[in-house]
């Protein structure tokens, strides 16, 4: 009799710690600065991110859609360009804010046309299916959730006009 019992409890114990490991675990909603700072495709955009003072900006209360240029898209910047962004802050706050639109645009809700950045100047938005581009640069990666916005990861990096 103690056996049966015995057994039992161990399959009760065991099916337990199954459906336990089965339970999905819901991370606590983050910024944008916490999203972007933890993607890894995101690395080089969080650097500059930081360098130009923009971190609060992304973990204000938004809503902002940030077109994130990847790492790779990073690594096609020629280095002269790159070290004069890095060289003058206000020309990287100026780069880095013309990634940033002032309000949340998800993927499905793109409309041919163009929207105000933070930066200031406009960028053009089209769709195309489930194609998604910004100015020439197209969304590799299409909304990131975060608690003040979404993130779109683009294959290049955006350069405002010259004013």
């Amino acid at each position: 009799m103690f056996r049966r019992y015995a057994l039992q409890s161990a399959l009760a114990l065991v099916a337990v710690t199954a459906l336990g490991a089965c339970a999905t675990h819901t991370p606590a909603p983050q910024t944008l600065a916490e999203t972007v700072a933890k993607t890894p495709s995101l690395q080089t955009f969080n650097a500059l991110v930081a360098e130009a003072g923009m971190t609060e900006t992304l973990k204000a209360a938004g809503p902002y859609t940030v077109f994130a240029p990847s790492d790779a898209a990073f690594k096609a910047v020629p280095a002269k360009t790159l070290d004069a962004l890095k060289a003058d802050k206000a020309l990287l706050k100026s780069v880095i804010s013309y990634h940033i639109v002032p309000s949340r645009v998800a993927s499905a809700d793109v409309k041919p046309g163009n929207v105000k950045t933070v930066q200031g100047a406009t960028v053009a938005l089209a769709r195309a299916g489930t194609f998604v581009t910004v100015e020439d640069a197209l969304v590799e990666q299409a909304d990131i959730a975060a608690t003040n916005g979404v993130i779109h990861v683009v294959d290049r990096v955006l350069m405002p006009p010259k004013k």
